[in-house]
């Protein structure tokens, strides 16, 4: 089984449409989002149809649950909270119906997904350091969960020959094979913050118990131009070139 393992998109239609076509020459039986499917960007109506109808599996991000009304912005910083504003007017109410009925988790048999941890996916926390993903890296069933949440490719996971112990690796080939459980986060699609900007997902083969993090090139002058058209930060348009 391959796995096509999708980033936080942030309404970025370009970079998801390139990404899908990626996907589509690399034999992928199953597509899975880490959630904030919406947020920043300027094409949230695009993004979802394209995901429904390429049948792309979600979960529920923060900025997701925001944009359906479920979660406060008063955390968001200035430039969020506008793009959530904007996108709540953007978007039908069976639209942010479809967000709100996202699920927070998904368990599979083969691996698991969330937005920012395995272990409370509601409460959409940060996993930045080896002791964030450790209650996540505990409970875990399945030998890989994927997440996203801070846009940074990097792998935790605990070694199969020091169980103990709670390693990382921003390495873009992780032999899973050396670990015993790992949470792989993914990056970001729409919205790199790692100094490259090319939009970044995953491949989770089953067979070679292997993931890889993978990075394609799109059209970032037509998403800063669609960003600036809808009155949006430029700031959101800028950050694209330089993938902070």
């Amino acid at each position: 089984m391959k796995y096509g393992v999708l980033g936080d998109i942030h309404s970025n239609l370009s970079a998801l449409q390139a990404v899908l076509r990626e996907l589509a020459h690399q034999g992928i039986d199953r597509v899975l989002s880490v959630g904030d499917v919406v947020g920043y960007g300027a094409a949230p109506k695009e993004t979802l149809e394209l995901l429904r109808d390429s049948g792309v599996e979600v979960v529920k991000g923060n900025h997701d649950a925001a944009v359906a009304g479920e979660l406060s912005t008063v955390l968001f910083n200035h430039f969020a909270r506008q793009a959530v504003q904007w996108t709540q007017t953007v978007l039908d109410e069976s639209e942010r119906r479809w967000l709100s009925e996202l699920p927070f988790l998904l368990e599979l048999e083969d691996c698991a997904v969330g937005h920012g941890t395995y272990h409370a996916p509601e409460r959409f926390d940060y996993v930045t350091t080896t002791t964030d993903a450790d209650p996540s890296l505990d409970r875990m069933q399945a030998p890989v969960c994927f997440v996203g949440h801070t846009h940074v490719p990097v792998t935790l996971m605990r070694l199969a020959d020091d169980p103990n112990r709670t390693a990382y690796t921003r390495e873009a080939v992780i032999d899973l094979r050396d670990s015993s459980r790992a949470l792989v986060n993914v990056g970001s699609v729409g919205q790199p913050r790692d100094e490259d900007p090319r939009a970044a997902y995953a491949i989770y083969d089953t067979v070679a118990e292997s993931v890889r993090i993978e990075r394609v090139e799109y059209d970032i002058d037509r998403e800063a131009a669609r960003i600036r058209a809808a009155g949006l930060p430029s700031a959101l348009a800028e950050r694209l070139y330089i993938g902070v």
